[in-house]
């Protein structure tokens, strides 16, 4: 396309990038700030150290450090006040502490587009700070929702909110700013809210946010599989289905695990760390066709995603989106996901997989896969071919970058 202003400044704002992350959102900032600046663009990111500190947990690792682009400048935010300044942030939507360091940083450079990300304990106050073109991501569902995932009581789908009760009991204090005009007041300085799924547009809408959203979703680089030295030696001797992902209560492992204390006809192969993962390793005790194999980087899970009979996503909330849908679509691999979010939305679009809704249609959905390699292999190449024309960097940024030309000054 041609852009009237080819090469642009851009500034990323977020609670989380990398190292200093815990999911995929900073992982997706990370990859459109590399993109941009591959292509000439210049790129400034904001991101609040002390979110990451105050709720890093010893039973997660830090993430590496990855190698940034040249065009790339990374401010972190950290203050003396430690924990104490996202708390208030939490509390109030406010940014205190770390407003002035933003607005310094947004108003001595010349930024053409500010792109808000996860804003939760950043503050939504910086929505109004600086002039620029301003698009704001949805990688969760924060603004509908505080807990951020529409999971209620940490047992349920959120279909009614309580979100007063669900916050103290999910032991996070309630945000009352939340029955105030702050949202609206700040996020009318949004040119453009992103969803990546139609889903998560929906869900929004039902909440009574009625902002101007696009559907543009997320992608995985090419350069990143693509690197040499992955072996095609199949990593587990015996036939697997594999889930990869954060070892998190919604992320439903839990459920999974209990099919497969009946389930033995292939091994299950759980790649990942997180909170519930002590829960998880008692439930799968004494099941010698259960694997926990913690966290492996993306090069070493690419013979995993190869060799798996399908890679299952069982998440119990509402997924934005399925970022390990597509890494395994690449290596031309079928998911079985349930039937629920945006990752159900990836599974039908692409036809590269099953969903299922109940623990049978679970297991009918793997034996299927697993007697039927025919089908195997169309299911993947569909999901490999649904990649390449929906989910490539280059389709995403053509996307992203066609958005942003609506709102640039016309010559």
């Amino acid at each position: 396309m041609k852009d009237t202003k080819p090469l642009l400044n851009f500034c990323m704002i977020t609670t989380f990038y990398p190292p200093y992350n815990f999911g995929g959102d900073g992982i997706q900032i990370y990859r459109l700030s590399n993109e941009l600046a591959k292509r000439g663009h210049k790129v400034t990111v904001i991101h609040c150290k002390d979110a990451y500190n105050l709720l890093s947990s010893k039973q997660i690792k830090k993430e590496i450090n990855p190698e940034s682009h040249a065009n790339i400048t990374i401010h972190s935010l950290e203050s003396g006040l430690r924990g104490f300044s996202p708390f208030l942030t939490q509390q109030t939507g406010l940014a205190f502490f770390k407003i002035r360091k933003i607005t310094k940083i947004l108003t001595e450079n010349s930024f053409d587009v500010i792109h808000y990300h996860n804003m939760s304990l950043i503050g939504l106050q910086a929505l109004e700070v600086g002039k620029a073109i301003k698009l704001y991501t949805m990688h969760d569902h924060w603004l509908i929702c505080p807990m951020h995932v529409l999971w209620k009581f940490n047992n349920q789908i959120c279909e009614q909110p309580s979100c007063v009760a669900c916050q103290i009991g999910g032991k996070t204090p309630p945000q009352l700013w939340r029955y105030s005009d702050l949202l609206e007041k700040y996020a009318k300085h949004v040119d453009s809210f992103i969803s990546p799924s139609n889903f998560t547009i929906n869900k929004h809408r039902e909440r009574g946010f009625t902002f101007p959203i696009k559907h543009i979703p997320h992608f995985l680089p090419s350069e990143e599989i693509e690197k040499d030295g992955v072996t095609d030696i199949p990593p587990h001797a015996k036939e697997y289905f594999l889930y990869v992902g954060r070892l998190e209560k919604i992320k439903g492992i839990h459920k999974l695990i209990e099919v497969f204390r009946d389930y033995k006809q292939a091994d299950l192969l759980i790649v990942g760390e997180g909170t519930y993962q002590d829960t998880l390793k008692k439930m799968g005790k004494g099941l010698a066709h259960i694997h926990f194999l913690g966290k492996l980087s993306y090069q070493q899970l690419i013979p995993y995603y190869r060799n798996a009979l399908a890679t299952i996503v069982p998440s119990v909330c509402f997924e934005v989106f399925g970022l390990i849908a597509l890494e395994s679509f690449y290596q031309k691999t079928p998911v079985i996901a349930h039937n629920m979010g945006g990752i159900a939305e990836i599974v039908n679009e692409s036809q590269g997989g099953i969903n299922y809704s109940t623990s049978a249609e679970l297991v009918q959905a793997m034996e299927s896969l697993r007697l039927n390699s025919p089908l195997r292999r169309e299911l993947g190449r569909n999901g490999y071919e649904a990649y390449q024309r929906l989910w490539h960097e280059n389709k995403h940024i053509e996307q992203y970058l066609e958005l942003i030309n609506q709102y640039l000054p016309k010559n």
